[in-house]
């Protein structure tokens, strides 16, 4: 017997926090029985199992890397009918869903998957997975201004982590500079508010990296799937990182 929103993301419905909302919702039936209560557990061999009325079956697990395009919705969709991730994922016939977000504006590297459990352990925050950004930004900042982000610096929504900063260029014409980040967390529109903060609002962002999985000379629109030695790498990082938070914490 598992928890049903663990069978639901196992399943590729989608991550277990939005097959929670599914159950919230009362989209999803056990047995003929709609279930709403969190936590309820149901044997994935045995029950007959339907979300919004589809039973739900087995799957390939998938894990695709996708160089997002600025202007499309990370999002498995739109209710104003904007272009989302999805609707570049031609040949791929299983039900996959983005692993964390990109905004609106931003480009490059998203994962995309049907296995809840590995969407999770790379967008719980307490793995600390590093995702690595080139943000152009208006101005030229100042060291200091750059080791606030290098310490943290607050926000609306409270302290951010420590990030890893550095130049990586400098047009002193159009005074904007394009500068490395890497950050451990996923809060909305994160870097964007790290800048702003600084008075260096961001022009352009592109995440270039997530964990140890490099964007590279994948296309814009591309996908590809990822090597079992990529995926176990994430996982790896995922489990060290927790492992690491933990740590941290009994020392203080």
């Amino acid at each position: 017997m598992e928890r049903l929103q663990k069978i639901l993301a196992q399943a590729g419905v989608a991550s277990r926090r939005k097959c929670e909302e599914l159950i919230l919702a009362g989209k999803v039936e056990v047995n003929g029985e709609v279930v709403t209560t969190l936590g309820t557990k149901a044997d994935p061999n045995t029950d007959i199992i339907k979300v919004s009325g589809r039973p739900i079956s087995g799957e390939n697990k998938v894990y695709i890397m996708f160089n997002k395009p600025k202007g499309v919705i990370t999002s498995a969709s739109d209710p104003k009918g904007r272009k989302i991730v999805t609707d570049y994922m031609k040949g791929i016939k299983e039900r996959v869903y983005p692993i964390g977000r990109l905004d609106y504006d931003t480009e490059g590297l998203l994962l995309l998957t049907n296995d809840g459990e590995f969407a999770n352990l790379l967008t719980h925050p307490k793995h600390h997975v590093p995702k690595t950004y080139l943000a152009t930004v208006k101005g030229i900042p100042h060291g200091t201004a750059l080791d606030k982000l290098k310490a943290g610096i607050k926000l609306e929504d409270g302290m951010t982590a420590p990030a890893e900063v550095e130049y990586k260029d400098i047009d002193e014409d159009s005074k904007e500079s394009v500068i490395s980040i890497t950050i451990h967390e996923g809060r909305n529109r994160q870097v964007r508010r790290m800048f702003e903060a600084i008075s260096h609002p961001v022009i352009r962002l592109k995440r270039i990296s997530f964990g140890d999985i490099l964007l590279q000379n994948l296309k814009r629109g591309s996908y590809r799937h990822l090597t079992k030695d990529e995926i176990n790498g994430l996982k790896q990082l995922a489990m060290a990182g927790l492992a690491k938070g933990n740590n941290t914490r009994r020392d203080t």
